[in-house]
C-alpha cells in the first residue's frame, strides 16, 4: 500500500457507497421491519390516528396508563395521553431520573387538507368544501389525486363521532379539481405561488340534487342529508369538528428491487414508528427513557399539544419527583434524539443541495447538526461535545449514518422540535431518516434508513 493511500485510509473519510455496505442479514431485517411500518403508516393519517395505534402497541407490549404520585420500579412501563393528539412512552431505569432522562421525540402530524369552519357549498351544479391547507405543502401536487376523510365532529349535546372514510377500495374517495391544459394558458404564465392559491382548494364531494323542487343549493342539502343519515351530524356542527383530507394511497414498495416505501406521512411517522418500537424492545435501561410523540410540529409546535407546551416537562417532572428529583436537574442531565427527517438528495434536482453536506437515501440515519435557514436563524445548534457523544454511541451499536443539512445555504432551510428541547436545557441533535419528496402526498424513503433510525433510537435508550 502506498503511503499516500495508507494515509487515506487512515484519515479520509471513507466514500459512500450507499447499500453495498449492508449485510443481506441487515437489508432482511430491515426488510421485515418495514412490514410492520407500513401497516402503521396505512393505520395513522391523522395525530389522533397515530396516537391511537401506538396505544394499542403500547399496551401489547405491556405498557399501562401512568398515575401521578405513583412509585414505579425499574422496568415498569407507562404511557401518557395528552388530549389523544400525542403520546408518550416511558420505561423506569435502574437509576430513576437521577442520571436524566433519555428522549426520542418524533412528530406524528403531517401537512394535509383541513376544513374551513363553515365550509359547505354549492356552484355550477356541484357541491364542495372549502378547506384551509395544514403545513407547508406545494398546492398543485393536492390537486387531482383520491382524497380521503379524516377526523372527529363533536355535536351540540357533547357526543363524538369519529369519521374515516375513503381509504377503502369500495368507499367513495373526493378531490381537487383543476383546469385542463386546453384552458390553462392564462395559468401557465402565472409563478406558481399565483396560480394555485389557497382559496382554490375546493373538495368535490357531489353532484345529485336532493330532489327537484325550487328550494335552494339541493345539491349541498343532499350532501347534508347523506352525511345526517350516516353520522347523524348537521351543518351547524362543522363548527366543532376537526375534519382532515389526506391522499388515499396505500404505502407501497417501490422499485423494481422493492428497497424504498412510498406513502403518505413518512414526515415524520418514519422517525415515531422506529423511535417507539425502541421503547416497546428496551426492557431494564440504566436511565428512564422516554419516546414522545407530539403534534403540531407542521405549524409551528404551537398549541397545548405541541412541542412548545409543558405537557413533556410536567411528565418529566412527576417521574423526577417520584424519584426524590428536582424535574429541572432531571432537564439538565438529560439528553435527547430530536427524530425528524432530512431531505434526501435528489439527482433531478441537484441545484437545490451541497452535495458535500446534504444526506442520501441508504447511507442510514441522518444527524442535522443545526436547521434553521440563512444564517442559523431559528434553530438550536447541538454543541461539539454532544455531537462526539452521538458518534460514539451510533458507532457502538454499528448504526450507519451521516450529516446532512436541508439544502443550500441561503436557498433551504427548515425547523425541527430540537430548539424548544434545548431551550429545557437539554442535551439535543436532530437524527432522522432521509426523505424524497417530502411534503408531497406521496413520499418516499429508503428501508435500510428507516432500520438505522430504530437502532440508533435502541442505541441511545440501552
Amino acid at each position: 500500500m502506498s503511503n499516500a493511500k495508507e494515509l487515506r485510509e487512515k484519515l479520509m473519510m471513507k466514500d459512500r457507497k450507499g447499500a453495498a455496505t449492508y449485510s443481506p442479514e441487515i437489508l432482511k431485517e430491515a426488510d421485515d421491519f418495514a412490514a410492520g411500518y407500513k401497516t402503521f403508516l396505512d393505520h395513522s393519517r391523522t395525530e389522533r390516528e397515530a396516537v391511537a395505534y401506538i396505544k394499542k402497541l403500547a399496551e401489547e407490549n405491556g405498557f399501562v396508563p401512568f398515575e401521578q404520585d405513583k412509585q414505579y420500579n425499574p422496568g415498569d412501563r407507562v404511557y401518557i395521553i395528552n388530549r389523544e393528539k400525542a403520546i408518550g412512552l416511558a420505561v423506569i431505569g435502574k437509576n430513576g431520573t437521577s442520571d436524566g432522562v433519555r428522549l426520542a421525540i418524533a412528530h406524528i402530524d403531517s401537512p394535509r387538507i383541513d376544513l374551513k369552519p363553515n365550509p359547505l357549498y354549492q356552484d355550477g351544479g356541484l357541491a364542495l368544501l372549502k378547506s384551509h391547507y395544514y403545513g407547508g405543502i406545494k398546492k398543485y401536487q393536492w390537486t387531482t389525486i383520491p382524497l380521503a376523510l379524516h377526523g372527529r365532529v363533536v355535536k351540540l349535546d357533547g357526543t363524538t363521532v369519529d369519521i374515516r372514510l375513503g381509504e377503502n377500495d369500495d368507499e367513495e374517495c373526493f378531490i381537487i379539481t383543476d383546469l385542463l391544459p386546453h384552458l390553462d394558458k392564462e395559468m401557465a404564465t402565472k409563478t406558481m405561488s399565483k396560480a394555485f392559491t389557497g382559496e382554490d382548494l375546493n373538495i368535490l364531494i357531489g353532484s345529485y340534487p336532493l330532489d327537484d323542487s325550487d328550494e335552494k343549493d339541493l345539491i349541498a342539502l343532499n350532501v347534508m342529508k347523506l352525511l345526517n343519515d350516516r353520522y347523524g351530524i348537521t351543518e351547524d356542527d362543522f363548527l366543532s369538528a376537526e375534519l382532515n383530507f389526506c391522499p388515499a394511497y396505500k404505502t407501497r414498495d417501490i422499485g423494481f428491487d422493492r428497497s424504498m416505501i412510498g406513502g403518505y406521512g413518512h414526515d415524520d411517522k418514519c422517525c415515531a414508528y422506529p423511535s417507539a418500537i425502541a421503547a416497546f424492545d428496551t426492557k431494564l435501561p440504566e436511565c428512564t427513557c422516554i419516546t414522545y410523540l407530539t403534534d403540531k410540529e407542521e405549524t409551528g409546535s404551537d398549541g397545548n399539544t405541541g412541542m412548545q407546551s409543558d405537557f413533556l416537562r410536567y411528565f418529566i417532572y412527576d417521574l423526577a419527583k417520584a424519584d426524590g428529583n428536582e424535574g429541572y436537574r432531571v432537564l439538565s442531565k438529560s439528553k435527547c434524539l430530536s427524530a425528524d427527517v432530512n431531505a434526501a438528495f435528489d439527482p433531478t434536482y441537484a441545484s437545490a443541495y451541497e452535495a458535500k453536506n446534504c444526506s442520501y437515501v441508504n447511507e442510514g440515519v441522518v444527524i442535522s447538526k443545526y436547521t434553521g435557514h440563512g444564517g442559523k436563524y431559528d434553530t438550536s445548534d447541538a454543541s461539539a461535545e454532544f455531537m462526539g457523544e452521538i458518534r460514539a454511541m451510533l458507532k457502538k451499536n454499528d448504526v450507519k449514518w451521516q450529516v446532512g443539512e436541508l439544502g443550500k445555504v441561503d436557498v433551504g432551510g427548515g425547523g425541527t422540535i430540537a430548539k424548544y428541547v434545548a431551550n429545557m436545557n437539554v442535551d439535543v441533535v436532530d437524527l432522522g431518516v432521509a426523505v424524497l419528496n417530502m411534503h408531497a402526498p406521496m413520499e418516499v424513503i429508503s428501508k435500510p434508513d428507516l432500520y438505522m433510525a430504530y437502532k440508533a433510537f435502541y442505541g441511545l435508550f440501552n
